[in-house]
C-alpha cells in the first residue's frame, strides 16, 4: 500500500469528475455538491462553500473549505459527454424495443449474463428490469388493441384494427411519457450503449475520452498539490481508460501533484465482460499495477446498480502478480446512515446509486467532501486501509483477451 505520511499536504487540488450515463446538463452536479456538502460540513464540522468558475475549460465550479485548520482551494471540473447519450438515445419506441432485442442477445449469446450473476445479483436485476418493464407495456398495448378489435369486429371488420393499432401506440406512447418515473428506456439505453459493439468504445466516445486525457494532463502541469479524478457508475471505466492512455504516454509521473483516481459505484463488468472489450481489459490490467498512482475503488452493497466490492480488474481475469489496485472498501451504508435515513433510502435505488456523492449523517472513513476538499491525498487518506473483507476478486469473466 501506499507509504505516503499521513502529514496533510493539499492546498490546492484539481478534481474531474466523469459522470455515468447520463443525459442531464452538469449543472446538476454542482447544485447536489453544493446542497449534500453544505449538509455534510455540518454534521462533520467543518466549512464549505462553493463559487462559480471562470475562464475557458470544462464545465466546473471552486470550491473553498475549512478542514482540520487548514484552508484547501479545489477547482473542480466535470469532464461532459451528456451529448453523447442524448444522441445514443433512440427517440423513437421501435428503436428501442430494437434495442431491447439487440441488447438481450449480446449479453445472453456471449454468455455475459450468466458469468455477472455469480458476482451481484442486484445489478442483473436491474439490468433485466428494463426488459421486464417494456415486455410488459408493450403486451399491455397488445392487450388494449385486442379488447378493441373484439369491440369493433362484428361490425367494422378489418377497419377495427386502425383504432385497435393507434390504441396499442397510444399505450406505448403513454409510457415513454411517464418513463423519468419508471426509468426503463433510459436503463435500455443505458445497457445497449454498452453493448452495441460488444466492449468495443464507440468511436465518437474515444474521441471524447482522447479530450479528457488532455484536460486532465493540463491539471498535472499545475501547481496543484493533488490531481484526483473520480468516475461514478458508467463513468468509472471510462477513468480507466482516460487514465491509462495518459500515463502510457508519459515516461513518469513527476511526484507533484499527486495522481489520485477515486472509482465510485462502479458497473465495469457489464462492459469487460463483453468479448471485444479488449481495450477496457488492457487498461484495466496495466493500471492495476502502476506505482504512481492510488486508486480507491468505492461501492456498498446497499448500491443495487453497481457490482458492490467487485474487484474490476480480479473479476475480469486480467490480474497478474503484479496488481497494487484498486483498492476495494465499502461505503457500508447501513452504518454511514442513520437507521431512519437507511429507511427513507433503502428502497430508492436510483438515489441510492448516487449517495457516494452526498453527505453521511453517521460519516466513517469514506466522505466525499473530505476527499474533494480535505488537506489530505486520497492515498494519505486511505493509507494502511486493508480491502473489505467481503470483496470479490476471483476471475469470474469468460473473455479475458487483451492486447499485447
Amino acid at each position: 500500500m501506499s507509504s505516503q505520511s499521513k502529514q496533510p499536504q493539499v492546498r490546492r487540488r484539481r478534481v474531474f469528475y466523469i459522470p455515468g450515463y447520463d443525459p442531464i446538463h452538469p449543472r446538476r452536479y454542482r447544485e447536489l455538491y453544493r446542497k449534500e456538502g453544505r449538509a455534510q460540513a455540518n454534521i462533520s464540522g467543518y466549512e464549505i462553500a462553493i463559487s462559480s468558475k471562470s475562464g475557458d475549460g470544462p464545465y466546473g465550479w471552486r470550491v473553498q473549505s475549512r478542514q482540520d485548520g487548514m484552508d484547501v482551494e479545489t477547482e473542480f471540473d466535470v469532464l461532459v459527454w451528456s451529448d453523447i447519450v442524448r444522441d445514443s438515445m433512440s427517440n423513437t419506441i421501435l428503436g428501442t424495443y430494437v434495442q431491447l432485442v439487440r441488447t438481450a442477445w449480446t449479453y445472453t449469446g456471449s454468455g455475459a449474463l450468466w458469468r455477472m450473476m455469480r458476482l451481484r445479483k442486484g445489478p442483473v436485476i436491474a439490468a433485466l428490469y428494463p426488459v421486464g418493464m417494456l415486455g410488459l407495456q408493450l403486451l399491455l398495448a397488445l392487450a388494449a388493441a385486442w379488447v378493441l378489435t373484439e369491440l369493433l369486429w362484428s361490425f367494422a371488420g378489418f377497419l377495427a384494427l386502425i383504432p385497435a393499432v393507434l390504441a396499442a401506440y397510444a399505450v406505448l406512447r403513454w409510457f415513454r411519457e411517464i418513463d423519468n418515473r419508471l426509468f426503463a428506456y433510459y436503463l435500455m439505453h443505458d445497457y445497449a450503449y454498452s453493448a452495441v459493439q460488444k466492449g468495443a468504445v464507440p468511436v465518437e466516445l474515444s474521441g471524447r475520452l482522447k479530450e479528457f486525457t488532455e484536460n486532465i494532463r493540463s491539471a498535472l502541469e499545475s501547481d496543484a498539490d493533488e490531481v484526483l479524478v473520480i468516475g461514478h457508475s458508467s463513468g468509472a471505466h471510462l477513468g480507466v481508460m482516460v487514465l491509462a492512455d495518459l500515463i502510457r504516454a508519459q515516461d513518469k509521473l513527476s511526484d507533484q501533484p499527486k495522481l489520485s483516481f477515486l472509482t465510485l459505484g462502479q458497473v465495469m463488468p457489464m462492459v469487460s465482460f463483453l468479448p471485444d472489450a479488449q481495450r477496457l481489459r488492457t487498461d484495466l490490467k496495466f493500471l492495476s499495477i502502476q506505482d504512481d498512482l492510488t486508486w480507491i475503488d468505492v461501492s456498498a452493497p446497499g448500491d443495487g446498480c453497481a457490482f458492490a466490492l467487485c474487484d474490476p480488474v480480479g473479476v475480469s481475469g486480467v490480474a497478474t502478480e503484479r496488481k497494487r489496485w484498486p483498492l476495494v472498501l465499502s461505503a457500508a451504508f447501513t452504518q454511514t446512515l442513520s437507521p431512519d435515513r437507511w429507511q427513507e433510502l433503502r428502497w430508492r435505488f436510483f438515489r441510492l446509486h448516487f449517495q457516494y456523492l452526498c453527505a453521511f449523517d453517521r460519516p466513517g472513513d469514506y466522505d466525499y467532501f473530505r476527499i474533494t476538499a480535505g488537506p489530505m491525498t486520497l492515498g494519505q487518506r486511505f493509507n494502511r486501509r486493508l480491502p473489505s473483507k467481503s470483496r470479490i476478486d476471483v476471475p469470474v469473466s469468460k473473455y479475458r483477451s487483451v492486447h499485447p
